[in-house]
């Protein structure tokens, strides 16, 4: 249950003074939350201004820096209102001050309210931007006016917050300050000492500094309130991955002893030999398996690192031992590659592998469904479509999961729950900075693939302006004249009034119509739209050479692998991420011939576009990519969190915030040895946290243990 205390903070928005539904809903969009049900008064104390206006500069009119906000004290002198029957022209209010005289300026205002703020005659203080139009300064719509006789009235220091439709910053603050208002004192859940190293505040005091700044350095990342903050959501974040380890490690894992005879017979007709990482990440793995407890363990692996071999050779293990491997991927197109690739290493050591997916129906499907229970099956590759309630494994051993960003924690939890308790290798060909790794898969151990096989190509990687786009058509037909294979990526499936990218459809006509009629036939087409079968169908002609020029979007980011395909290029790569722009350059070099990288870009570039190109030309290294990419846009972007339930971070930033990570997952690693149930006091405090952070599905995992 929830604690008492916390109930005023959960009330929804909607019941907070002066929010109504569309503010409610407006509110649930800039909290980043579901809908105006699921958003509560929490969710704007732990909403962080991003910038704060100041308004101490008292200046007189005519020396007021333009385009700056200033706070004046002026005398009104009289009232312009719009002519009659012309709705849209401004009201006008002249005044004046010791310097010079200003115009006040008002669209669709009444009349009888500006009289009565503004008097004639009246000393006034207004504070907003001014602005110059022909010599004359002017300040429309100022965002506060006070009497003289009220100048306490005025905020001198004003947090500021996002903003959407619906939503003006006077009625987010005022929204803030009510959520504010019903913050209860609570108890301390961090360390005393690491709250005496760090000079932290307590939690509600950091909270009302968060939102009540005093000067410019309190909306610093770096200041007490915000790191105390930011640790608190570390800590609640480190603390319930520490929760799912220990459940999952409570069910004890199945021995994986094998002589390595399955493995052994993979590794002799594999047509390349293993790097140092590969074979440092098998023995890791293996070492795991052989354990009591079960293996959770983080395969990271650049493009083309060779993750593949690596789990083949750990399924071997496990199908020698008596048990059954799965491997899941996030996408038809994905499994159906990972089996083709599979199927070919495992017929050296006789291993039976099947592939389901949702397109496997009637007859076909029952027919697979009993091999997999039987253990006829011994591999099983496949989509979501291996967790679903009808699939029963006669003795499941080792889940591997390809492409992690794209699987929350509760799949995982899933997919362990079909086995007695499977060991779960974890792929993932995005490479992933050591603090994301920490925050967002504190639970596992990781293995690094850091060398390319023997025999990938350097790619050369250049940046070309979209002028000169005639001259890259030309050089793409001498390519294909000459037999070469090459990608043309686009951001976009169709044209919308809204954007002027280049839709893969239309890039995909005029590419038809520049080749001519000898070459428009080697054109393809592939993007998200498409049916599985058409993807399949397109894929299939480009791998077996029938087409030669792909035109897509990045359906084809992860994992299609077409070994002589040398040349990629990227359109409007400025739009793309660095992460998104190194994944689809590794589509190329896969074998033995010289690859080429074209980044078209649309100028001119702003300076993290052009930074992020930049990273791209001078290096291959998908790990200082990464670390370059979560510099650039921080950690929220990197691992794509909306879409993938990953955490995204609103008061920690790991670019800033670091430090205070590798100190949340040390003291929840304590937490949890010392108190696992967390029934101290400071163990009750910690729940409350968890609450407060919206991390209660641990507390189910507390009650399920």
């Amino acid at each position: 249950m929830r604690p008492l205390e916390l109930d005023p903070l959960f009330v929804t928005v909607e019941s907070l003074p002066g929010i109504g539904p569309k503010s409610a809903e407006a509110l649930a969009r800039v909290t980043g939350r579901d809908g105006p049900e699921d958003t509560r008064a929490l969710d704007l104390l732990l909403l962080p201004p991003h910038a704060m206006i100041d308004r101490t500069l008292r200046a007189g009119i005519t020396e007021a820096p333009e385009g700056m906000i200033a706070t004046l004290k002026v005398r009104v002198d009289r009232h312009q209102p719009a002519p009659p029957g012309r709705k849209s022209a401004p009201y006008r209010v002249y005044v004046h001050d010791d310097t010079g005289e200003m115009a006040l300026t008002f669209f669709h205002s009444k009349p009888a309210w500006l009289e009565k703020i503004l008097p004639v005659g009246e000393n006034v203080l207004v504070s907003g931007k001014v602005e110059w139009f022909n010599g004359r300064p002017s300040m429309v719509h100022p965002d506060h006016i006070v009497a003289e006789a009220r100048a306490a009235d005025l905020p001198l220091i004003e947090p500021v917050y996002p903003l959407t439709a619906n939503l003006s910053p006077k009625l987010l603050r005022r929204a803030i300050g009510s959520a504010v208002d019903m913050l209860p004192e609570l108890p301390e859940w961090a360390d005393p000492h690491l709250v005496a190293r760090q000079s932290f505040p307590g939690f509600s005091e950091a909270v009302r500094r968060l939102h009540d700044p005093q000067a410019a350095l309190d909306i610093d990342p770096q200041a007490p309130a915000r790191r105390r903050l930011a640790y608190d959501e570390l800590l609640a974040g480190q603390l319930s991955l520490a929760l799912v380890r220990q459940t999952l490690r409570k069910l004890p894992g199945q021995p994986v002893r094998a002589e390595g005879r399955l493995r052994h017979a993979v590794l002799d007709a594999l047509p390349f030999s293993l790097t140092g990482s590969q074979q440092t990440a098998v023995s890791e793995i293996l070492s795991d398996m052989a354990g009591l407890d079960r293996m959770l363990r983080l395969l990271q692996g650049d493009v083309g690192s060779g993750k593949t071999a690596v789990a083949m050779l750990a399924m071997a293990d496990a199908v020698e031992a008596g048990g059954q491997a799965v491997l899941m991927a996030p996408t038809e197109i994905l499994a159906r590659q990972h089996y083709a690739t599979i199927e070919k290493m495992a017929a050296a050591a006789g291993i039976d592998v099947v592939v389901l997916t949702a397109r496997a129906k009637g007859r076909e499907r029952t027919e697979l469904l009993e091999r997999i229970s039987s253990g006829a099956a011994q591999i099983i590759i496949g989509t979501h479509a291996l967790f679903q309630d009808a699939v029963v494994y006669a003795n499941l051993t080792l889940a591997v999961v390809d492409e992690q960003h794209r699987f929350g924690v509760h799949q995982r939890l899933r997919l362990t729950a079909k086995g007695t308790a499977p060991h779960m290798l974890v792929m993932t060909a995005t490479p992933i900075p050591r603090t994301l790794v920490l925050a967002a898969f504190g639970d596992m151990d990781v293995s690094k693939l850091t060398e390319k096989p023997a025999g990938r190509q350097p790619i050369a990687t250049v940046t070309i302006p979209d002028e000169r786009l005639d001259e890259i058509v030309d050089r793409l037909r001498a390519a294909l004249i000459e037999g070469k294979k090459a990608y043309w990526i686009c951001p976009l499936v169709e044209d919308s009034e809204e954007s002027e990218l280049m839709s893969v459809e239309s890039r995909h006509a005029s590419l038809v119509r520049a080749f001519g009629p000898e070459l428009a036939p080697q054109v393809a087409l592939v993007h998200g739209r498409m049916s599985s079968d058409d993807k399949d169908q397109a894929m299939r002609a480009f791998k077996s050479g029938e087409t030669r020029l792909l035109v897509a979007t990045t359906v084809i980011e992860v994992g299609v692998d077409v070994p002589d395909a040398t040349i990629m290029v990227i359109e409007h790569a400025e739009r793309f991420g660095l992460a998104q722009l190194h994944q689809l350059r590794g589509r190329v070099g896969r074998g033995e011939g010289a690859s080429s990288c074209i980044l078209l870009y649309h100028g001119p570039l702003g300076d993290t576009a052009g930074a992020r190109l930049s990273v791209l030309r001078e290096t291959e290294d998908g790990f200082r990519i990464a670390e370059e990419d979560l510099k650039l846009r921080g950690e929220g972007e990197v691992l794509g969190t909306r879409q993938s339930g990953m955490p995204g971070f609103r008061l920690a930033d790991l670019s800033v915030h670091g430090d205070l990570l590798e100190i949340a997952r040390t003291d929840a690693r304590n937490v949890l040895e010392t108190d696992p149930a967390l029934k101290t006091s400071r163990g009750d405090a910690l729940r409350m946290l968890l609450y407060l952070m919206r991390r209660d599905e641990a507390i189910r995992f507390l009650r399920a243990g």
